[in-house]
């Protein structure tokens, strides 16, 4: 079951109360929930999604048109588009909402797009290199940049611009002599 879709998701579920054991460490070692938060967020979140992308397939293959599988994929039918579009969008999910919280450097939607399609071409290149079976896919690179970027406008209210930082800074050194 570990080499499986299903042993991934099982492993997922089990990790989370070590995940949570984890953001509770990190907040009281360094006195901020919101910083533990995110960064366990991202690699729970994210961690996953890579291990199912890199599992052996049964289908190897490339494709660099854009667009081409995604008109393939809703040729099959609306239930199995469902599944590839959403699963695609999820993969750097994770990541595209906890990262701009976490770094002020990545606070910017063009910036988290931009991550997104840099991991997804990474993961689409491990799939070719390591011969998995798996078929690589441009599209695969434009759905998975995505859906980082449309979890980091989901989170944007929380974003710490490097503004923002400056004045938290400020009323802390006020309130704490």
């Amino acid at each position: 079951m570990p080499g499986s879709i299903m042993g991934v998701v099982a492993g997922t579920v089990a990790a989370l109360p070590l995940a949570g054991l984890v953001v509770w460490v990190l907040a009281r070692r360094r006195g901020t929930m919101r910083d533990a938060l995110a960064e366990v967020g991202i690699v729970y979140g994210t961690v996953p999604w890579i291990w199912m992308i890199l599992l052996p397939g049964h289908r190897g293959g490339v494709n660099l048109v854009p667009l081409h599988d995604l008109a393939e994929v809703l040729a099959v039918g609306p239930g199995f588009a469902t599944v590839q579009i959403v699963g695609n969008l999820l993969v750097f999910a994770a990541l595209g909402f906890f990262a701009p919280i976490r770094f002020t450097a990545l606070a910017s939607v063009p910036r988290i797009l931009a991550v997104g399609a840099a991991g997804s071409v990474l993961v689409e290149v491990l799939q070719y290199v390591l011969r998995l079976d798996r078929f690589s896919s441009v599209d695969d690179v434009l759905l998975n940049a995505a859906g980082a970027g449309l979890a980091a406008l989901a989170s944007r209210r929380w974003w710490r611009t490097e503004q923002r930082s400056r004045e938290v800074r400020r009323e802390r050194d006020v309130l704490l002599p």
